[in-house]
């Protein structure tokens, strides 16, 4: 597949069905208070893991936890991402990780580029392997509060 090609319908498919699977593997109770602005941003984020918009998953997957936890648990617009994801997500190392990550491909270092056109040819299967466990964070973000 061509990076600008429309992956096939089974590929599509299978990826999407997979995000299914793991949102209703990850509800454990009745009910749950999801960000409104959350929910809305995940529709993009669950398109771009479909059609295999990596570095779009990994960028857009903070923003996505950010605004959830931001409505959700914080209740508070002025505190700094970082701040707030330490504060509010449970597992600190794999948020910290996801937020570095995203960082690196969204702000350039000009003497030393993390990121270059030879990633989205050459890496393609690493970074298909960062956006799984960046979307896995996010869905386990929506649903770590079961009741509420």
């Amino acid at each position: 597949m061509e990076l600008l090609e429309f992956p096939e319908n089974e590929i599509w498919s299978k990826r999407n069905k997979w995000i299914e699977n793991e949102i209703e593997n990850s509800m454990t109770g009745f009910s749950y208070m999801v960000s409104d602005q959350a929910s809305a941003l995940f529709y993009d984020l669950q398109a771009c893991y479909s059609i295999g918009a990596w570095l779009s998953v990994i960028v857009l997957s903070v923003s996505v936890i950010d605004a959830h936890l931001r409505e959700t648990e914080a209740m508070d617009n002025k505190i700094g991402t970082a701040k707030l994801l330490i504060e509010f997500y449970e597992a600190t190392e794999d948020i910290n990780w996801l937020r570095r990550l995203r960082n690196t491909h969204v702000h350039l270092n000009i003497d030393s580029p993390a990121l270059c056109m030879n990633n989205q040819f050459g890496d393609r299967t690493i970074l298909e392997k960062d956006a799984t466990k960046a979307m896995r964070m996010v869905i386990k973000s929506f649903f770590r509060n079961p009741g509420t």
